[in-house]
């Protein structure tokens, strides 16, 4: 029996798959993704999981989810409340109700909702008869028994047929948003091989059972409808931040002309860069699984000194084991991309939970005085242009670069026009010719006091290296005083001088206003959308989102000039405003921060922002 539901059409919708921790759900949001990218939606993902391998079952603990916020307009952020939220036992629904709208659609499996879960999840009553769910639209569908009988006339058990009670979910989804079946069927194809043919089979029956269970369910009185967006003529993928950033350090690598040499040890939520590196040594790229954090940034070392674009990757407990070793590159002014995707600390910390907590480490985690370049990318796929960047400046300025990425960023996804490579800005490396009879080690161009990079076997090359202080020009090891204050001073302002190499920093609003609200890597979302409800409201409220962090771009200051308040937004305790106030200390700053794991809402930065515009 179909009915007919009513067609809502909307800009841009937020779906959430929750359940277990080997439910399936960063399997079936992915696999959402993937259609409404290949429908020409715009998108972004945030995978949310708990640390814990195996976590208690049915219990908070253990909920795994996959957000994706999706529409007809380009998409910056993973989105605020659902529209959709799937839930997949008691737990599942407990934990994230509260990212549902009213009046969202809850689907619901029931047949997961007996006495022994329900108590586990941590309700005194079931709350699907409680009359607690009565401002959203719930649908009780009964999946897990579908499956089993659905499945059971193929010889498939039980507990083999629970496996699919994602994809009955899945088909439910697809047809309140009115979409075909076509990806998510190539994928099981190839996911199945002709031995496992029933498998495709049974897939496709469930997923084909829930779009039917979900045409004739009551419940389900209305059909979303979201227009494909506007993009650019070009080839696209869906990308996580990740592969993004492995995809920029190939490019860099082949502008350049320099061997692409990744020394790393496994960390999350980084470790999909080395994995995506190391499938691509066709393109010359050479990756090293160290056997630990600091075997894998010396080796990076070691490959800089031969020439080849040096990367290691990392998270924040890496970083700090890394720290010594960063030095040895800052003092010996070799290049070295060094990529640490932020994740909750301190110490082990919240692995697979997102902050912006690492910008003092980056900033000040070493030694002696050793200035990097610093700078964070702010999208999933602009993980790729600032990867490129960040090599670019490594090898053109002969210094480190420390690339800020972070879990959401780097897990998340977000739809990406592939470049060519040969339109990308060249790399132009100092390297040191054959037989200059006027070649010294340490001696510098007097415009950018960058030091050429001679490589090992080149005729008429030969100098001295480490981690001792160097004679200015010649480079042998001094322990002289002027020296070292000369040296010092030289290294510093090289990597000041790199502002005349990045743009300016842009506003996004009026250049002069009642409040500047700052923000830096991964939070551009949602501070950019309610920078844009504040404008659209007739407030006077612009936005600088910084990705040059050290050093900051020239015009720095003329920005702050122009506003009577300013509020500095991050994903840690204020490590970004209390940079900016040391030095820029004539201008008051506010802060708003959240060190939760999650990102920005755009309610509660609305709010925020309302609250100090009020403040006389």
């Amino acid at each position: 029996m179909s009915k007919n539901s009513k067609i809502i059409e909307m800009e841009g919708a937020v779906v959430k798959f929750v359940g277990d921790s080997g439910d399936g759900m960063q399997l079936i949001g992915t696999l959402f993704s993937e259609t409404v990218a290949t429908d020409g939606n715009d998108l972004a993902t945030f995978p949310d999981y708990p640390a814990e391998v195996r976590a208690p079952h049915n219990t908070i603990a253990g909920v795994s989810g996959f957000q994706v916020h999706f529409g007809s307009q380009r998409i910056y952020s993973s989105g605020d409340l659902c529209d959709v939220l799937v839930t997949m036992n008691p737990a599942s629904l407990k934990a994230n109700l509260k990212w549902a709208k009213k009046g969202a659609i809850v689907v619901v499996d029931n047949d997961m909702f007996d006495d022994k879960t329900i108590e586990r999840a941590g309700y005194v009553n079931n709350p699907l008869e409680d009359g607690s769910l009565k401002e959203y639209n719930i649908v009780k569908a009964p999946v897990t028994s579908s499956v089993k009988a659905l499945l059971s006339p193929l010889g498939i058990d039980n507990k083999s047929a629970e496996k699919t009670r994602n994809m009955f979910t899945l088909g439910v989804v697809y047809y309140i948003f009115d979409r075909k079946f076509d990806t998510t069927l190539k994928y099981i194809a190839k996911k199945f091989s002709k031995k496992n043919a029933h498998l495709i089979d049974a897939n496709k029956m469930v997923m084909t059972a829930g779009y039917t269970f979900a045409e004739t369910c009551e419940n389900i009185d209305k059909r979303i409808k979201v227009s494909p967006a506007p993009l650019e003529k070009g080839k696209y993928t869906n990308i996580t931040g990740n592969i993004a950033t492995a995809w920029g350090l190939l490019a860099a690598s082949e502008r350049s002309g320099r061997q692409l040499f990744l020394g790393s040890y496994p960390i999350t939520p980084a470790t999909e860069i080395l994995i995506e590196l190391a499938k691509h040594k066709e393109l010359g790229a050479k990756v090293f699984q160290a056997e630990d954090e600091i075997a894998g940034i010396c080796s990076a070392i070691g490959a800089s000194f031969t020439g080849s674009m040096a990367c290691t990757t990392t998270s924040g407990p890496g970083l700090s084991l890394k720290s010594e070793a960063i030095g040895l590159a800052v003092i010996a002014e070799l290049p070295l991309i060094i990529v640490n995707v932020q994740r909750g600390g301190p110490s082990t910390g919240l692995p697979t939970k997102s902050e912006q907590s690492d910008l003092y480490q980056a900033l000040f985690g070493r030694n002696g005085e050793a200035p990097v370049i610093i700078i964070a990318a702010t999208t999933a796929s602009d993980c790729f242009y600032a990867a490129y960047e960040a090599a670019k400046l490594s090898m053109e300025h002969m210094t480190p670069v420390i690339l800020l990425t972070d879990g959401n960023l780097g897990q998340g996804s977000q739809l990406f026009k592939i470049p060519s490579v040969k339109n990308l800005t060249a790399i132009n490396p100092p390297i040191a010719k054959a037989n200059d009879k006027d070649y010294q080690p340490y001696r510098r161009n007097p415009e950018t006091h960058v030091r050429q990079w001679a490589i090992p076997g080149t005729e008429g090359l030969r100098h001295r290296i480490g981690g001792l202080e160097k004679e200015d020009g010649i480079g042998n090891v001094s322990m002289d005083p002027m020296n070292h204050q000369k040296m010092t001073d030289l290294r510093a302002a090289k990597v000041q001088k790199i502002a005349d190499f990045i743009p300016e920093q842009e506003i996004v609003g009026d250049k002069e206003g009642d409040l500047l609200v700052i923000s830096w890597g991964g939070t551009f979302g949602p501070v950019h959308y309610a920078v844009q409800e504040m404008r659209k409201a007739g407030k006077k409220v612009s936005h600088a989102h910084f990705r040059y962090i050290m050093p900051l771009p020239k015009n720095t200051e003329s920005v702050f000039a122009g506003f009577k308040k300013i509020v500095v937004c991050e994903l840690n305790a204020g490590q970004f405003v209390n940079y900016l106030r040391m030095n820029f200390p004539q201008y008051p700053m506010s802060q708003y921060n959240k060190v939760q794991g999650l990102p920005f809402l755009v309610s509660e930065l609305s709010a925020c922002f309302n609250q100090i515009l009020e403040v006389k």
